[in-house]
């Protein structure tokens, strides 16, 4: 923890407009419902509960992924309510839980820290849930698709960590809040439309699946990787850089990617093509795995 203080000190900028004029005036009315004895970390670690729930729920209903594939027992409707219900819930505890710790002045190195880990595990949680909405199969993508799909969301997570690690200054990221956002529309949505309504063609025979897909990657590539080398650049411009050899700079990188390519090995090289045959298993290893080193 000590060696965690000399590098936690460190300001935030949200500069993302959902979050500043809708997201931010909502978590500053909810937060004041709060009682002031609740423990910010208690909020942290609840919402991030009803992530995990989530996903152990849709474990039972989907547990191979194929439950919104045609010919198969989908997941009751109701089901997508609470889904959605629950992640909007865990998202807007995530958002009120610093504003609580300041609410209350106790704002500390080792909330930061606990905040820090469940969000870098909360990564996997949210992705493989989401993903039983289109599962695999001729209408959905598959399970080594969702594999890259995940990597570039827990890439996205540490990028945003690598530059505050660089620059002293956590820029949050865009893509989280339009994603939070944008998930839980859509669990409500399919409750109400069902599955059937994403087999069919979005435009010119572009189907949802894929645009689920297009659209992680296109944030990952436009939004999210060009702000931070930007806010990198600007570091380096102003003189402001927390570390200036490469070997420093890149270090915090090193970790992810070693993860990435000794999982990926593991996949093509399995014996029992182990990501065929327990993908959620699989997933969860992987993201349990980059939260402990990220």
């Amino acid at each position: 923890l000590l060696g965690f203080v000399s590098h936690s000190q460190y300001s935030a900028v949200d500069s993302n407009p959902l979050s500043l004029y809708v997201m931010h005036p909502f978590w500053n009315a909810i937060v004041k419902i709060f009682p002031t004895w609740l423990a910010p970390n208690l909020i942290t670690f609840s919402g991030f509960l009803l992530l995990v729930f989530n996903f152990f729920l849709m474990a039972y209903f989907d547990p191979d992924f194929y439950a919104s594939a045609p010919d198969h027992q989908h997941v009751p409707n109701g089901v997508w309510i609470v889904v959605g219900l629950l992640n909007f819930m865990a998202y807007t505890l995530d958002g009120v839980d610093g504003k609580q710790a300041r609410r209350t002045n106790s704002s500390t190195p080792l909330g930061e820290l606990f905040d820090h880990g469940l969000d870098s595990w909360a990564c996997v949680y949210f992705v493989v849930t989401v993903y039983s909405t289109f599962g695999r199969g001729s209408t959905g993508v598959s399970v080594f698709v969702l594999y890259l799909l995940l990597w570039v969301v827990l890439f996205s997570f540490i990028l945003s960590h690598w530059e505050k690690y660089n620059t002293g200054i956590l820029f949050l990221p865009w893509g989280y809040d339009i994603s939070q956002v944008t998930i839980s529309i859509v669990y409500i949505v399919t409750a109400f439309v069902g599955v059937e309504a994403w087999y069919a063609p979005f435009l010119f025979n572009f189907l949802y699946r894929d645009l689920f897909t297009a659209m992680i990657i296109a944030c990952a590539l436009t939004v999210t990787l060009p702000m931070s080398l930007y806010n990198f650049y600007k570091a380096y411009k102003n003189n402001t850089l927390k570390h200036h050899s490469v070997y420093e700079i890149l270090l915090p990188l090193v970790s992810p990617v070693l993860l990435f390519l000794l999982c990926t090995a593991w996949v093509f090289l399995s014996p029992t093509d182990i990501l065929e045959v327990q993908p959620r298993l699989f997933y969860f290893m992987v993201g349990t795995a980059f939260a402990n080193i990220s």
